[in-house]
């Protein structure tokens, strides 16, 4: 969807203007404003809860209430939208007299270029936090699109794609013959140094340790987990959890990473239904390690992925939503994504590349 508002209330004497839930609850809303206000006396325009609740949108305000008199603009709840949208403010209030305009709770994609200095006032920025002592806390940034809502997987949605390349060193899977005579153990670290060559205090050798204190670190509730260095071990532990009719699926490429995409068709895994699937991802270690872990009460999808300029198809998207969260950290970065707590909401999230999930295959 999108507006156009062009010379709207230009060099009117006392408009009043309201925009209430505009665009509210919407798909990438697009919506212009160009010269709104422009060389008005007097004008009032108050925006409340704009774009609230909206999935990513586009707004520009091009010399919006410039040279204007006495204007007082207030923008509420401004672009509150539960994935990253954009808004562009170009000479905002520029060469105006007396105006008062002010932002509270807006967005945190914003650009504000050559608005006047004067006049204008900023309350609290999406991406802050007040405490009590009155110390801004900056939230900790969680890239757009990493985790998302179940109801975004449907057909035409617009939504940011995460970076969903694979970003570790190439390696290999060792066979089980030899996988068997290593020591997998961070009370062996210092043999495994030697076999790999990490020095003391060397990047390897911290590397290492972490990835086998990760392994080593009990499940969370619900979860079943193992680490595995070979092709035979990860189907093992996938047939083990899930029985021997099993189908396993990844995204097909990296198309679309970093950039808006629409949905396309959806598919289904196992009709919908609340299942369980072992999903299984990469570790930085010497050789080819994942970490694979089952969790109880999933979805998993998958999707066609398009260009939402040309439609056409780009990728193949497999997902897995999370309908359970009551166990998870209130500091996991879906809840700092999507504003809100353990056991509170499902979240999705895509698989990403040469990591994969294993389901029980569709009969």
């Amino acid at each position: 969807m999108g507006s156009d508002f062009s010379g709207y209330g230009k060099t009117a004497n006392g408009a009043k203007d309201t925009f209430t839930s505009y665009a509210f609850d919407s798909n990438n809303p697009v919506n212009g404003f160009k010269s709104y206000g422009d060389g008005g006396n007097a004008a009032v325009d108050s925006f409340s809860s704009y774009r609230d609740q909206s999935n990513v949108g586009d707004s520009s305000f091009q010399s919006y209430a410039k040279s204007s008199n006495g204007a007082k603009v207030d923008f509420d709840n401004y672009g509150q939208s539960f994935n990253e949208g954009t808004e562009k403010f170009t000479g905002y209030g520029q060469g105006a007299d007396g105006q008062s305009i002010g932002f509270k709770i807006y967005g945190r994609n914003t650009t504000f270029k050559d608005y006047t200095k004067k006049g204008v006032t900023f309350s609290r920025y999406s991406n802050e936090s007040s405490t009590a002592s009155g110390k801004v806390v900056v939230s900790k940034w969680v890239e757009p699109g990493k985790f998302f809502r179940e109801k975004m997987l449907k057909r035409g949605m617009v939504i940011p794609m995460p970076d969903i390349k694979d970003k570790m060193p190439a390696r290999s899977f060792l066979p089980r013959t030899i996988l068997s005579k290593i020591p997998f153990s961070s009370s062996e670290i210092d043999q495994l140094k030697r076999i790999f060559h990490a020095g003391d205090n060397s990047t390897l050798g911290t590397i290492m340790l972490d990835a086998l204190k990760e392994c080593e670190r009990p499940p969370s509730p619900g979860e079943t987990k193992r680490c595995v260095g070979s092709a035979e071990d990860m189907v093992d532990f996938a047939t083990s959890v899930l029985g021997r009719n099993v189908e396993v699926r990844t995204t097909q490429n990296v198309n679309g990473s970093k950039k808006n995409i629409m949905i396309g068709s959806v598919g289904k895994i196992n009709g919908g239904k609340v299942t369980k699937s072992v999903s299984c991802h990469q570790s930085l270690y010497p050789y080819l390690l994942y970490y694979c872990h089952s969790v109880p009460k999933v979805r998993v999808y998958e999707a066609d992925i398009l260009d939402p300029n040309s439609m056409e198809k780009i990728n193949h998207g497999v997902a897995i939503c999370h309908l359970d969260t009551s166990s998870w950290s209130s500091g996991h970065g879906a809840f700092l994504a999507l504003g809100s707590g353990p056991g509170r909401i499902e979240f999705c999230h895509w698989i990403f590349e040469n990591d994969m999930t294993w389901t029980i295959a569709d009969s």
